[in-house]
């Protein structure tokens, strides 16, 4: 089988340009009475680094793990390091999905805690590791086309609510999109998907940031990768925003320096100035992307506030929209 399965995956590899990301399922594929195939999963590593070095191994791998479910639910909380052990955590069968059924949850696993990365979880661990996670789902109940199931593509109010928890939730996101039995994509989902883009872009399309005046305070310093960086953790940042005239804003987007690694705890969004200000947002995580969606609020000025933080903080980027 591993031989079998190697010629297969070097062909892949090799014969249809940059592959970005290697999804390796733990699933066996036994029938009743089968004899439980032992993967080589050394093997699998060593071929993909050998033909595409810069793709990712996801899941059943040591680069991107599984959020632990497939229904593309978030934790409130996503910390990319993690105990070092939920790098083998799914290298086991019956973690996995065998059957195109719609009501599929894993079983409770270390995987699927919510909490893994705080420090009360991580106080007693001895070794860590980067592992960002991965949320991934189907448009359709399930993971394979059928036609009865036209009617039943995801609306797009939840799409766009698993997109902005997930990529706004330090993840990634993996949406499925089963072929018909023509090997195209069926209208339906094809629709759903054009309005998620033109969701995207109309929605994260004009960033107010390059407008605002900014202000910082928590014994700030100036940096060439930073746009926020403070001295030490012993006082906190907040950064002060400031337009010429109100803006209607929905959405702040904050960015963490993950060369840095994942620093950020906790952290505020208030509007309005001074004494008049109140607080529009409460968050955890930031990492990569923290997408702070609220209901619209009118005002010139915002203020975020980071609360707490593990070392001191770099903070890369913040955007806000409308």
């Amino acid at each position: 089988y591993d031989d079998y399965y190697l010629a297969q995956l070097k062909e892949l590899l090799t014969g249809y340009g940059k592959i970005f990301c290697v999804w390796l399922d733990g699933a066996c594929g036994e029938g009743p009475g089968g004899r439980p195939q032992k993967y080589d999963w050394n093997r699998y590593y060593d071929c993909i680094r050998e033909y595409q070095p810069e793709a990712c191994i996801n899941v059943c791998g040591p680069d991107i793990r599984w959020c632990g479910n497939e229904a593309g639910d978030t934790r409130k909380s996503e910390w990319s390091v993690v105990p070092a052990e939920l790098k083998d955590a799914e290298k086991v069968a019956d973690k996995s999905q065998k059957s195109d059924d719609s009501g599929f949850r894993s079983k409770r696993i270390s995987s699927e805690e919510q909490d893994l990365g705080s420090r009360e979880r991580l106080k007693n661990e001895e070794d860590l590791i980067w592992y960002p996670a991965e949320v991934n789902t189907s448009i359709r109940p399930g993971w394979f086309y059928h036609e009865k199931e036209d009617d039943a593509v995801k609306p797009l109010a939840e799409l766009i609510s698993i997109y902005e928890k997930s990529v706004g939730g330090n993840a990634t996101f993996l949406l499925n999109i089963p072929p018909n039995k023509d090997g195209l994509i069926c209208e339906a989902d094809s629709r759903r998907l054009e309005e998620l883009g033109e969701y995207i872009r109309k929605k994260y399309g004009n960033d107010l940031m390059p407008e605002a005046r900014m202000i910082t305070d928590g014994n700030c310093e100036k940096s060439n990768d930073c746009l926020v960086k403070t001295k030490d953790y012993s006082k906190l940042p907040s950064v002060f925003l400031e337009w010429n005239e109100e803006k209607n804003i929905s959405r702040v987007v904050i960015s963490e320096n993950i060369c840095y690694s994942q620093r950020i705890e906790r952290f505020e969004i208030w509007a309005g100035k001074e004494s008049e200000a109140v607080k529009i947002y409460s968050g955890t995580t930031v990492g990569y992307k923290k997408i702070a969606a609220f209901d619209t609020v009118k005002t010139r000025n915002i203020c975020i506030k980071i609360t707490d933080a593990r070392v001191s903080v770099c903070i890369k980027d913040i955007s806000i929209y409308e």
